[in-house]
């Protein structure tokens, strides 16, 4: 009973995190009708993933889970820009990155789970209402939390010029994108050639790296949160809280930790794989290859 009575009051607690961040961000930034335009993008993110989990709990589906969630990125993101009452060079870059990020990723992750058929981390999950419910929900939670910083440049009332940091912010965003989608595009490659069925990869940038493509990821948010630096103050600091999120979601939860554990029941014990998990750092990638 008593887990029962937790499973179902996890989607509550999810919202009440988001709702804790939405006050946070809303602090000193533009309103529009009295409403504060950072709440209103974080309660977005959250009512666009209720919608599509009606649809998708009817037919017990999870093939437009990915999906939905980059364009609730991108949705939510010129929504904001469009509510502040300025539009200036800060903001429309942030905008920028985001809808190039979100435009690669999401059709990426759908044609993967399309040619899959599935996707087995909702195995367990997709027959169960509460599970699946909260399930979307943390993907409301995932895109407030990532796009905080964003969010609370953009919102801000008080918009300084765009300066070196944004400059610096935006190659950093830029190195970060150019290793994820490299290394998608490598693994991508690497299955779709019938001689590797069944086999691990460990080329290209996977042979830097376990998982340079997460590595890309948490690089990317870092350079957004440096674009948003300047223009946070007070409250509104708690939104750097955004790549710190995506480095644990992606190395503490549900990245990492799951991908590590299913190459460890595939490959574990297989001589080869053994040998590449002791020479490849698991996140960082080597910039020397082995015996260099």
């Amino acid at each position: 009973m008593a887990e029962r009575t937790r499973s179902a009051a996890a989607p509550l607690v999810v919202t009440l995190v988001g709702a804790g961040m939405a006050w946070a961000g809303s602090q000193g930034g533009v309103s529009v009708g009295g409403l504060p335009v950072f709440a209103i993008a974080i309660a977005t993110a959250y009512l666009v993933q209720w919608v599509a989990f009606v649809p998708a709990y009817l037919l017990r589906t999870e093939k437009y889970f990915d999906l939905t969630g980059s364009f609730t990125y991108v949705a939510v993101m010129t929504l904001a820009v469009a509510l502040s009452q300025a539009r200036d060079a800060r903001s429309l870059l942030l905008l920028a990155l985001v809808i190039i990020w979100a435009g690669r990723l999401g059709p990426f992750l759908f044609r993967r789970v399309r040619r899959a058929g599935k996707d087995d981390r909702f195995d367990g999950i997709k027959h169960s209402f509460v599970r699946f419910l909260t399930t979307w929900t943390l993907q409301g939670l995932w895109v407030s939390l990532t796009l905080a910083a964003a969010l609370g440049a953009v919102t801000a009332a008080e918009k300084p010029p765009i300066d070196a940091l944004a400059v610096l912010g935006a190659m950093t965003w830029a190195i970060g994108f150019g290793i994820e989608a490299v290394a998608d595009a490598q693994k991508s490659r690497f299955r779709s050639d019938p001689a590797n069925k069944g086999a691990f990869v460990s080329s290209g940038l996977w042979s830097r790296s376990r998982h340079p493509n997460y590595f890309g990821e948490i690089v990317l948010w870092t350079g957004v949160a440096l674009i948003a630096l300047p223009v946070l103050e007070g409250w509104r600091l708690l939104t750097l809280v955004s790549p710190l999120f995506v480095y644990l979601l992606l190395t503490r939860v549900s990245g990492v930790p799951l991908l590590e554990r299913k190459a460890d029941a595939t490959w574990g014990g297989q001589e080869d794989y053994e040998a590449y998990k002791r020479a490849t750092p698991v996140l960082v990638p080597r910039l020397r290859r082995p015996g260099r």
